[in-house]
């Protein structure tokens, strides 16, 4: 046997049991959503991310682009990516700000607003139906708890500096 496929003891850590992680518990919770929402958005072409920014600019009509990737959790990068495809398929619109020529105004299109249309249906029949096995009250509640979270999170600092409302890095404690 080598070393890689040998059953091997845990090691021993000075800290909480991973399974007990809550960046680890919040992931898997998250892939448990998403894993149901997928399927729908991929059979209109769309991509998580887009949705998020789909759904932030039906949300917030126009929005400055350092705000939208603030609000869609999405790095800047990934952000021009995103923006430039979805303004190809004619879903937002982007424009200067005429009194600050550096920034940039997204705003969502009609055509955009009638794909929303679309997917709704499915993403409200898969809330009701994580609604009825979940619990109306325990959604409800969960929901109210991490946003709380949120908030008392954004009270505590980071151990190195970091801006507390920077996107995810995606790197679980």
């Amino acid at each position: 046997m080598t070393s890689t496929t040998r059953s091997r003891t845990p090691a021993k850590v000075p800290m909480r049991d991973f399974s007990q992680s809550l960046p680890m518990s919040l992931l898997r919770a998250r892939e448990g959503v998403m894993r149901h929402f997928r399927p729908s958005l991929r059979s209109h072409d769309l991509t998580e991310q887009q949705w998020r920014i789909l759904r932030a600019l039906a949300a917030s009509g126009e929005i400055e682009v350092t705000e939208l990737a603030r609000v869609a959790f999405l790095l800047g990068p990934s952000l021009s990516r995103i923006l430039r495809d979805l303004e190809q398929r004619k879903l937002i619109a982007r424009h200067l700000l005429k009194s600050d020529l550096r920034r940039n105004i997204v705003s969502i299109t009609a055509k955009g607003l009638k794909l929303i249309e679309v997917v709704a249906p499915s993403s409200e029949a898969i809330y009701g139906e994580m609604t009825r096995r979940f619990g109306a009250r325990k959604l409800a509640e969960l929901q109210a708890m991490l946003h709380e979270l949120e908030i008392c999170l954004q009270a505590m600092p980071a151990e190195d500096g970091d801006d507390a409302d920077a996107p995810p890095d995606n790197s679980p404690a």
